[in-house]
């Protein structure tokens, strides 16, 4: 699947500006073929095509200051740091912080080959391939969370990491709420009386998807991790939790199964119930009751689907894969309703008398 684009008029830029700064860096003067990844939410991801070399720019939305979601030297100097000990991180290439050459901070990295699974996968796929895809998602997850946090020690707030995101995560759905969404407060609530203790700290992906994930189905291996936006040091149950909200059941009803934005339904693949097992067999952790972390990671997509929905609805961006996240918030928030109305702590406290 072609996955890449012509630049859409709102994110345009001066090639030839870009192209001079980075000249000498690489030592190639000639301008590439610019074209941009139609996928992506947040940040915007190009490819630069050179005869002998593809090389990927990513940069912030245009008109975004440096906060922590659209920060290009935070997400620069993470993977720098990760890739000597994490191998499956792109090189990275050079950090522009002169904003007269794009109007923000951005970044170049080298573009890792190899194959992206969507919500579609080739109807040639084997069950090995599969097997792979299923293997590499919960085992890759195991080992980010086993490198060495010290990497990334100035991203770490210490102790308190799952209390820090539940009041975080409330207070960003509450700044975005546009008029058409529920006001989630029961979610946030049960989120705020419920929250564990951290388990542990350690790196952490943020957005642990398939379709961040590069493979190289010759050589039977994930070749590259990608998108490292969210990446920060905290709780690995917290990121599991992450994960799995983008994960559907093959036997999910149909309306959260119509956000399925991976192969998860497909034989071969694991259950949520058995990627939570599994990840805990392989990481050694323990945790009896995993609603919590399931909830906060529904809760969680519901606020960045949301904010994407609010800079939608006003006209700050046109993508047209936003049109319909308006729904997907209320869809994914309706989830995660549904799993607290079940868990042994809501009903302890709302059973009739």
């Amino acid at each position: 699947m072609n996955y890449l684009t012509p630049v859409r008029e709102e994110d345009q830029f001066d090639l030839a500006r870009v192209q001079s700064w980075l000249s000498p860096i690489i030592g190639i003067s000639e301008l590439p073929d610019l074209k941009q990844f139609r996928s992506g939410a947040s940040n915007l991801t190009y490819q630069l095509e050179y005869p002998d070399r593809t090389l990927i720019l990513r940069r912030p939305p245009v008109g975004t200051k440096a906060v922590s979601a659209h920060d290009m030297k935070r997400e620069f100097t993470i993977q720098a740091r990760l890739k000597p000990k994490y191998g499956l991180v792109a090189e990275m290439i050079a950090l522009c912080e002169d904003h007269s050459i794009l109007g923000s901070d951005f970044y170049v990295m080298s573009k890792i080959e190899g194959e992206i699974f969507q919500r579609e996968v080739p109807a040639d796929l084997s069950a090995s391939d599969i097997s792979l895809l299923a293997d590499s998602l919960v085992g890759g997850l195991v080992q980010l969370h086993s490198v060495d946090a010290t990497i990334l020690a100035d991203l770490s707030k210490g102790p308190g990491y799952v209390r820090r995101q539940v009041e975080g995560w409330s207070n960003r759905y509450q700044n975005a709420r546009t008029g058409d969404v529920p006001d989630g407060e029961d979610v946030m609530n049960w989120l705020d009386a419920n929250q564990p203790e951290d388990v542990a700290s350690c790196v952490i992906h943020g957005d642990w998807r398939l379709d961040n994930m590069v493979f190289d189905l010759t050589a039977r291996k994930l070749v590259g991790v990608l998108d490292w936006e969210l990446a920060t040091v905290g709780d690995p149950l917290m990121d599991l939790g992450s994960a799995l909200a983008y994960w559907v059941d093959r036997d999910d009803d149909a309306l959260f199964a119509s956000l399925r934005r991976q192969p998860s339904h497909l034989d071969g693949m694991p259950t949520r119930r058995e990627f939570i097992a599994r990840y805990l067999e392989l990481s050694g952790r323990k945790c009896d009751d995993f609603t919590f972390y399931e909830v906060f990671g529904l809760f969680r997509l519901t606020v960045i689907v949301q904010q994407i929905w609010a800079r939608y609805r006003a006209g700050q961006t046109t993508n047209p894969a936003f049109a319909d996240f308006g729904m997907g918030v209320q869809i994914l928030l309706g989830r995660a309703q549904g799993l607290l109305h079940e868990s042994r702590t809501y009903q302890r406290f709302h059973s009739p008398l």
